[in-house]
Order: structure tokens, then sequence, then C-alpha cells
């Protein structure tokens, strides 16, 4: 994994609409690479850890947005200027999510597992996703029964709800 450089900066915490925030450096982002237009960056504001997204603005520029569990933490408030401390964060997350026994149930009993392993990893994930949210247990058949209904008439997209 990379190691990131620390950049340190002081800037006056403001208000935008409902929000509080930061402006943070162009010198300090250009070092910096985005994914999909956001940098994911952790650091310390007065000392305080945080762990956030930089959000772009126009003209190239990135704003920090300081909600308030952070700016409590970190002893400050709307008009002061505060120290931070960041660097870009490279950990990748990946969440998993668990196949429901009820699911592998009826994947094998209708032989139709093979076909469910084939979808891409996105769509079995969004499906999985989706199944772990369910709470009862009638609901997560209702989807199961759908999902297998689509599967068995060779679907292309197969999806739930």
């Amino acid at each position: 994994m990379k190691k990131a450089k620390t950049y340190r900066f002081k800037a006056e915490i403001y208000k935008t609409g409902i929000n509080y925030c930061v402006d943070v450096p162009a010198q300090v982002t250009s070092k910096m690479t985005a994914t999909k237009g956001y940098i994911k960056i952790k650091g310390r504001v007065n000392q305080f850890l945080f762990k956030k997204s930089l959000v772009p603005i126009k003209n190239g520029l990135f704003r920090l947005f300081v909600n308030m569990p952070t700016l409590k933490g970190a002893n400050t408030a709307l008009g002061k200027t505060a120290d931070f401390e960041i660097e870009q964060d490279f950990e990748m997350i990946i969440k998993e999510y668990p196949v429901p026994e009820m699911l592998t149930e009826q994947l094998t009993k209708a032989k139709l597992i093979e076909d469910f392993n084939h979808l891409t990893p996105s769509r079995r994930k969004n499906i999985l996703k989706y199944l772990s949210f369910i709470k009862t247990e009638k609901t997560l058949q209702k989807n199961i029964e759908k999902l297998i209904s689509q599967l068995h008439n060779n679907e292309k997209n197969p999806q739930i709800p």
C-alpha cells in the first residue's frame, strides 16, 4: 500500500448552505489523486482524528465538509481558524455481503447456483446487499423467488426488488 504524504494548513471554518466547511489549498490537493472526482483523506483537525472525502468545487478547488462531531472533538467552531493535517487515504474498503442460507438452499434446489455465480461480481454484490437489509423471512422468500424465476428464465440482468 502507498504511503501518503502528510500536508498541514490552517483554514477558517465557514458555512455554505447548512454545512460547515473549509477550502483546502490548491497546492495540497494538486499533489493528490481524485477518484470519481473525490479525494479520500484521513487526518486531524486540532489533533482530532477524522476520515472524509474532499469534494470538488469550481476552478479545480476542493472543499472539506466539517460535521458537528468533528467540530466538537476539535474544540473549534464557525468562524474560527483550525489546524489541519491531512493525507490521502489509499485504503480500499471492499464491503462483502453474506449469502443468505435460504438463497443457497433455493439456488441448489433449482440447480441455479452456477447461473448465480456467473452473474457479474457487481450484480451479485448488489443482490446480496439488497437481501442483507431485508428484515422479514416472508419478504426475503419473496425476493429470492423473484431472483430464482429470473435466473430460470435466463434473464440477462436479473435484479431485485
